[in-house]
């Protein structure tokens, strides 16, 4: 009640939160501008096999989500927020320009290509990692406590990301897929480029706070406090050994992961014992009272059903952008829409819906009807089961060869777009209401390791998308016929896989570009088609056989989380104590 009282309500809002809604803008347009192609890029450039590019693209992912942790670390203990800031930002910048490099050096070194293609990757990881956790942090230091204004104020900023990604894939797309993938990443670059001009020419004179100190600046030294020495010193021994014992079991689970879940990929192995074991670090924290013992129970138990709704939902950057690649018909009036494109309808879809739910939960709201944030959550996952089931139903008994209208692909990223709405923001918010404060910052690094091993699994399960491979002999008679090139330039005979006691080779008709005239392109598809072989993959003991058959994995897989957490969710909101 105090608070409400003392709440200072003011019009508009300070300047500061337009160049942070700006900066975040050009760096999520360098982001899902490169997301937008990385795949396409991998696929049809550097010929890597449909699952090696979405294994890659799960592992970035996934440690894009993980590195924030120790980012927002360095920026609270070290440099502060603008500081990390710029770095982050340059190193993005660099990333960008190392994957441009890549495509530019493709025709002259397919190796050095690779090589400029993992660093690029690694630049990437490690400046966001930065960026991501202190742009956002200096949004709320924008204002004095108790403002009222914060909750649009971080409506405004969501905008921003949204912006920039609704953008980036009609640009960076445009200039990869029509022009040459090298100006799509450097488009990407020139994008960070543009927000860390922006954020450095203008932060000291609008980044401060509402008594006008400069915000986001370098911390202050910690003082220490002598009367409460014996304490501290115990409780370092205390947090001494908790470190020692969930350290042998980070250990224990990476080897686990390692040997007999991931088929020894080391980034996935860390990604996951990483992230267990610092949540099991924090909840046996001596000083939690019970009551933030099941309130961080809560926050832990939802975060596992929200691994299964974003390792489903960043299908979209990896075998969706396969799927809109070679099995959509994407021709308008003559005209062939770029793959990337689709990655736009998800921030157009955010930016229609996203007012008209936040006036639905309002509304509920009022009339003491809106559910709990479990329920939210459970609804979000089930909106998730039926886009694919959309899709699923939209491929189902047609033939490979065959591209299906795009009106499928983009129901279901509308529809997974509402189950976004209904659990990304809600999430963010019940970390902020559950955790305790002092553990505030870690429950929401935490949370974006439930999303790190989200994107890593996601990138797992891309593996299972249906992929054909055609005989070598075969390969081989169409290029001494068509005297064209139809293997990855970095291709060596010996790496042929042995299918059925026939050589293979991984098979795309993304590969052979050099074919100029559109009837010769078909004449060689019809000769190769015959000699096709699907790769056998399956799940859980289950054959994935087609396209119906992979989308319906998520189908299952989501509507089962959907349903548990449904049934779990009364319980969960007894554990909240009282918070919805």
């Amino acid at each position: 009640m105090i608070e409400e009282t003392n709440a200072i309500v003011k019009k508009g809002h300070p300047k500061g939160l337009y160049l942070l809604f700006f900066t975040e803008m050009w760096e999520r347009f360098s982001y899902y501008g490169m997301r937008a192609i990385l795949v396409l890029y991998m696929t049809k450039i550097l010929g890597f096999m449909d699952s090696r590019a979405t294994e890659i693209y799960g592992n970035f992912t996934g440690l894009v989500y993980l590195t924030p942790l120790i980012g927002g670390f360095i920026s609270d203990r070290y440099w502060g927020n603008r500081r990390s800031i710029m770095v982050g930002g340059s190193i993005i910048a660099l990333g960008q320009f190392a994957l441009f490099f890549s495509a530019s050096m493709f025709h002259s070194s397919p190796q050095t290509a690779t090589t400029f293609l993992i660093l690029g990757l690694l630049f990437l990881i490690m400046g966001n990692g930065l960026f991501k956790p202190n742009i956002s942090t200096m949004v709320n230091q924008l204002y004095a406590p108790g403002d009222k204004r914060i909750d649009s104020a971080f409506t405004i900023f969501y905008m921003g990301i949204n912006l920039g990604a609704l953008f980036s894939p009609l640009i960076c797309g445009t200039l990869a897929e029509k022009v040459d993938y090298r100006w799509g990443f450097f488009a990407a670059g020139i994008g960070m480029v543009l927000g860390l001009i922006l954020f450095y020419a203008l932060k000291n004179k609008y980044v401060v706070g509402a008594d006008g100190h400069a915000v986001g600046t370098k911390p202050l030294p910690v003082v220490k406090d002598v009367s409460t020495k014996t304490d501290s010193v115990s409780q370092k021994g205390s947090n001494a050994t908790r470190a020692i014992v969930w350290t042998a079991i980070f250990i224990a689970l990476f080897a686990v992961f390692y040997f007999f879940v991931f088929d020894k990929n080391y980034i996935s192995a860390f990604i996951f014992s990483c992230s267990i074991a610092s949540g099991g670090f924090i909840i046996t924290d001596p000083s939690l009272t019970s009551v933030e013992k099941k309130r961080i129970w809560v926050l832990y138990i939802v975060a596992f059903f929200v691994i299964f709704f974003w390792s489903a939902f960043e299908q979209a950057g990896a075998t969706l952008t396969i799927f809109a690649e070679q099995s959509t018909d994407r021709t308008i009036f003559g005209w062939e829409m770029p793959a990337s494109y689709f990655q736009s309808v998800n921030p157009v879809a955010i930016i229609i819906f996203a007012p008209l739910f936040a006036m639905l939960w309002t509304s509920l709201g009022k009339k003491n009807k809106e559910p709990s944030s479990p329920v939210k959550q459970a609804i979000g996952l089930f909106l998730l089961a039926i886009g694919y089931f959309v899709i699923a139903f939209g491929v189902k008994g047609v033939d490979a060869s065959i591209k299906v209208s795009m009106i499928w692909l983009i129901g279901m990223y509308v529809i997974h777009t509402w189950g976004e709405l209904c659990l990304s923001p809600i999430g963010l918010s019940m970390v902020a209401r559950l955790a305790p404060v002092r553990l505030a910052s870690l429950l929401m690094g935490v949370w974006f390791m439930a999303n790190a091993m989200a994107n890593d699994m996601s990138g797992q399960l891309g593996k299972l998308y249906p992929e054909s491979v055609v005989s070598l002999d075969a390969v081989q008679a169409v290029q001494a016929k068509d005297n064209v090139t139809l293997l990855p330039a970095n291709y060596k005979p010996e790496e042929a896989k042995e299918i059925n006691g026939e050589k293979v080779v991984g098979y795309s008709i993304l590969n052979f570009n050099s074919i100029k005239n559109e009837n010769e392109k078909q004449d060689v598809i019809k000769s190769l088609s015959a000699a096709q072989k699907n790769v056998e993959k399956n799940f859980l003991g289950v054959k994935i056989e087609n396209l119906h058959d992979f989308f319906m994995i998520f189908v299952v897989m989501a509507g089962i989380a959907s349903i548990i957490l449904f049934l779990l969710s009364k319980q969960l909101l007894k554990m909240m104590g009282g918070l919805r």
